[in-house]
């Protein structure tokens, strides 16, 4: 299978900062790649979260958690959506980007963060007409 990297790319995001897009259409229900990094406590992931504006930052399970900013991927800078194209499957110590629908080639990826360090304050830019309003 090719590399996340060969599938999509960084480039400057209308929702957040810098976002993931697709080089290519990716196919429903296929895996987009795996997201990387430093594996750390979930203590010390919640600690780093505490002083960054950008978080890379996903919890595996109650111990350990993945400091993707130290990593390669260019999934980590999958933006959050309340319509999301694409989900994040955590399974045997990995965290696996996939696609839920179809997703066009130029279009940027997103998935829905489900519940954050942010506990319902942090606003939503993402634009979806069915919007929470906050992550």
């Amino acid at each position: 299978m090719a590399t996340a990297g060969a599938r999509v790319r960084a480039l400057p995001s209308r929702i957040e900062g810098t976002g993931v897009f697709a080089v290519h259409e990716l196919p429903a229900r296929r895996k987009i790649g795996e997201l990387d990094g430093e594996t750390i406590s979930v203590r010390e992931g919640r600690r780093r979260a505490a002083s960054r504006q950008r978080i890379h930052i996903v919890e595996l399970d109650e111990r350990h958690a993945v400091d993707a900013s130290r990593g390669k991927s260019p999934l980590r800078f999958l933006n959050h959506s309340c319509q999301p194209n694409a989900y994040i499957r955590i399974a045997y110590g990995r965290i696996e980007v996939y696609a839920l629908h179809a997703i066009a080639a130029g279009e940027e990826l997103t998935a829905d963060y489900g519940e954050t360090h942010h506990e319902g304050r942090l606003p939503c830019k993402c634009g979806a007409a069915d919007c929470n309003g906050f992550l």
